[in-house]
């Protein structure tokens, strides 16, 4: 009896070590009603490994969320959806630690304001 509550401790510890592991992040912004060209926050923080970002878009302009690896870098690493008014948007990425670029791809967007600073620890 003793040894079989062990094993179940111990495989309740290596779940738990995997879970906290594996990296598993999710943010969440909204294009805000305002129509102000900006997401709700202009910074998010994520462990390293998957990090999701989801968009909420309450306005009547389409919008997306996307991440790239710096400020002057064309191309993102991973794209959502560009979505109509109370449509979500979703972007996952596998991320290594550093500062990254969350940012709106419909032309003139990110340039007007729409993007922000994902620091992954």
């Amino acid at each position: 009896m003793k040894r079989t509550l062990l094993t179940m401790l111990a495989l309740a510890a290596a779940l738990l070590v995997a879970a906290v592991a594996s990296g598993a992040t999710t943010l969440a912004v909204t294009a805000p009603k305002s129509g102000a060209l900006a997401y709700s926050k202009k910074a998010l923080t994520a462990t390293h490994g998957k990090v999701t970002i989801t968009m909420l878009n309450l306005q009547s302009l389409k919008h997306d969320v996307a991440i790239k690896a710096t400020k002057k870098s064309k191309k993102p690493i991973a794209k959502g959806q560009e979505v109509g008014k109370n449509k979500t948007s979703k972007v996952t990425a596998k991320l290594a630690k550093g500062s990254y670029i969350f940012y709106c791809t419909v032309p003139g967007h990110e340039a007007a304001g729409m993007w922000g600073v994902l620091k992954v620890k």
